[in-house]
């Protein structure tokens, strides 16, 4: 089996070189069988890869420890879900995912686009396959998934606990399709710069793809953001940690360039700056990756190592360099076509909102990339911590939920004073009225989360009343009931109103996040078996403690040998509201010197954490036991002593009783947090607009259709 991955591997790099010949060849040449032969060389890749994939999630989910990777990563007790799921949480698993990905959405594109603009597809085709060719060679020289060890290890070292939960299982491949789509953008820009095609048709083309890439690294910021949340046991779901943030440049500069480029195709204005945001975008998921896989800055996202930062810097370099390059050197085809009309326009509504989202992206750059830049200026490496991101990125996130809500709102070209009054009338109001509301009602003096409150109802109002005056002009015409036109008008304007939504999904995102930041009431306390704590308008009463040990046929669920956790009481004004059951799980650390039983409990402890979700506010909770009271301790001293590996479970029953008959002040964390559950709701409003968005039109389907019908019955089938 590693055989016949490994020779998938060398395979899959000598066709990339092969279709990275046949296409430039095909090109210079004008020679379309070439063009077309390096095509198909891309779904050969991703054939070929397929293989490679299947055979690696295989010796996962057969317990193949022969495998380096699975070895290292997996173990007969983890489940056969996280089995599957530890293939990309090693270097050389999520190296090859990322090919694989890249492979088979390189292969969608160029179906798609088989027979349009030939010549900018080849070079595309060529840089697509570079990519592929890059991630192939560091499997093939650096980090192998099919390396193997002989004897086999009886037991594999097991998955990471905090990658334990299930939206771990998605969030990587999610993370990793945006990037990997992120590329195709990237590599008809190149196309159409290297063939001086600068005109609106290779961004048409390439549109939903970008859309698409945007909508798949949303999603996988959000799950992160869910596992931060529920897992790390710290009660945040953004810390501005480095990989956070190495996914979040990407996505801005993408969304960035889903709004300039319509200007660009209905005004022909702003070429150069939309073929650099492009350019940009691909070049930010390639340093996404190199964040997540160089081990390069710490954080608590990352799982590589420092192995690959050699060849990743020199294709970044390469990659900046040549966009830089191709950019400068055909700056006058990319001259725009018009000017900017007036100040009060759409066009420069877009390009307002364009400059704050740029500008949020350098500011992130920046404060990622900090330490290296300090430690290459003055030898040393100093970070930045959230209060600094937060200090930047508050200010300017305001402002772009503020536009969110006013481009709608303007008209092409030239917008009246007359028009703009009528239009922003009742958005202002509905502002006007949250910000007195939000003062009237007493709330604590956070002004820019006021001001963002008001923001968001500016979007609410002005988002429902483009849909309002939409149905009401649909109606009209068609005298269909308002469900029923709504449902039209929404269908036959994908695009538009699904970019509307999207809007509205990004200020209740915002709203969640402004209220659960600024609002939140949280406290660290110890207690013992009948003490509470006051967090907020809410009492949290310790009320017994809990334990857990793991038979050996039930670790398979678990992963953890005992869990050690607390029952909860909360209550309000002295009305019970939830209870809680935070608790800790202790893993074996696999290290033979603590002992036969200190080993069982020496690995990395792991929150598990116990919450209240609500509507209108999260309670949350955390608990870290003191496993190392003389009481406790002397059982497991005593077990290292006298008791042989295959006894010293025994001793875990002898510890979990000692823990429940006297169990020793605990230290807790409560959180008390409005309205979080409003971001997991405004990120599915995202995500269900931008479906919609991403989605053919009904009349790009029927044309579709009539097409390969038509083809069918003059017996001209069409080729692939």
């Amino acid at each position: 089996m590693a055989a016949l991955g490994s020779s998938c591997l060398v395979l899959s790099l000598a066709v990339c070189a092969y279709g990275i010949v046949a296409a430039i060849y095909g090109v210079r040449s004008g020679r379309v069988e070439f063009t077309d032969s390096a095509r198909r060389t891309v779904y050969a890749l991703a054939g070929i890869l397929t293989v490679a994939f299947a055979v690696l999630e295989l010796a996962f989910l057969r317990n193949d420890f022969a495998f380096n990777t699975v070895a290292d990563t997996s173990s007969r007790t983890t489940p056969a879900l996280y089995r599957a799921a530890a293939v990309w949480s090693s270097q050389e698993g999520s190296l090859l995912l990322w090919a694989w990905l890249l492979s088979l959405w390189s292969s969608l594109a160029l179906f798609l686009m088989r027979r349009r603009l030939r010549d900018v597809t080849g070079y595309a085709t060529a840089v697509l396959l570079g990519f592929g060719a890059f991630f192939i060679s560091l499997m093939i020289f650096y980090a192998t998934p099919f390396a193997t060890t002989s004897p086999a290890p009886a037991e594999g070292a097991g998955l990471d606990p905090l990658l334990r939960f299930p939206t771990m299982v998605i969030h990587p491949p999610m993370l990793y399709s945006g990037y990997t789509l992120c590329t195709i953008p990237f590599a008809f820009a190149v196309g159409a710069l290297l063939t001086r095609r600068i005109d609106a048709d290779w961004i048409s083309a390439t549109r939903r793809f970008a859309l698409a890439a945007w909508l798949c690294l949303g999603v996988g910021i959000l799950l992160g953001a869910r596992w931060s949340y529920s897992v790390l046991g710290w009660g945040g779901y953004w810390g501005w940690d480095a990989v956070e943030n190495a996914s979040l440049m990407p996505w801005l500069t993408a969304t960035a360039f889903l709004h300039s480029l319509m200007i660009q195709e209905k005004r022909g204005m702003l070429k150069v700056w939309n073929t650099s945001l492009v350019l940009a975008t691909g070049s930010l998921a390639i340093m996404g990756t190199f964040l997540v896989r160089s081990g390069i800055l710490n954080s608590i996202h990352a799982f590589g190592s420092a192995t690959l930062g050699v060849p990743f810097v020199a294709l970044i370099g390469v990659l900046v360099a040549g966009s830089i390059y191709l950019v400068v050197s055909r700056r006058d085809a990319l001259r725009s076509e018009h000017r900017l009309d007036s100040l009060l326009s759409r066009e420069s509504a877009f390009l307002a909102n364009n400059l704050v989202l740029v500008g949020l992206c350098f500011v992130i750059f920046w404060g990622t990339y900090f330490p290296l830049i300090s430690e290459a200026l003055n030898g040393t490496a100093a970070s930045v911590g959230p209060p600094w991101f937060d200090r930047y990125t508050v200010p300017l996130a305001l402002i772009l939920v503020l536009l969110s809500g006013i481009g709608p709102l303007i008209a092409w070209r030239r917008a009246t004073l007359a028009s703009a009054r009528r239009n922003f009338a009742v958005p202002l109001s509905a502002a006007g009225i949250a910000a007195l509301a939000l003062l009237a009602a007493g709330v604590p003096g956070r002004p820019l989360a006021i001001a963002l409150f008001a923001c968001a109802a500016f979007v609410f109002a002005s988002i429902g009343q483009e849909f309002v005056r939409g149905v009401g002009a649909r109606r009209q015409i068609t005298r269909e009931a308002v469900p029923a036109a709504l449902l039209s008008l929404v269908r036959r304007n994908r695009r538009r109103y699904g970019g509307y939504i999207v809007h509205v999904g990004i200020a209740v995102l915002f709203v969640g996040v402004a209220a659960s930041s600024s609002f939140q009431h949280a406290t660290e306390v110890g207690l013992s078996p009948g003490s509470a704590a006051r967090v907020g308008a809410y009492t949290i009463s310790y009320v017994r403690p809990t334990a857990t040990v793991t038979p050996a046929a039930d670790a398979a669920h678990t992963g953890s040998s005992m869990s050690l956790g607390a029952v909860l009481d909360v209550s309000k004004r002295g009305h019970h509201v939830a209870t809680l059951r935070p608790s800790q799980g202790y893993y074996d650390s696999g290290e033979a010197a603590q002992g036969s039983v200190g080993h069982l409990i020496g690995g990395q402890p792991v929150s598990h954490i116990s919450m209240s979700e609500g509507v209108l506010r999260d309670v949350w909770s955390a608990i870290a036991p003191n496993i190392s009271s003389p009481a406790l301790q002397r059982i497991v001293d005593a077990g290292n002593r006298t008791l042989p590996p295959q006894d010293a479970p025994i001793a875990l029953g002898y510890l979990a009783r000692e823990y429940l008959q006297h169990p020793p002040a605990a230290q807790f964390h409560f959180i008390v947090s409005p309205l979080v559950m409003w971001i997991w709701i405004g990120g599915a409003i995202v995500f269900g607009g931008g479906l919609i968005a991403v989605w053919p039109p009904p009349s790009v389907v029927v044309r579709r259709v009539s097409v390969r019908a038509r083809a069918r019955s003059a017996g001209d089938p069409v080729r692939a």
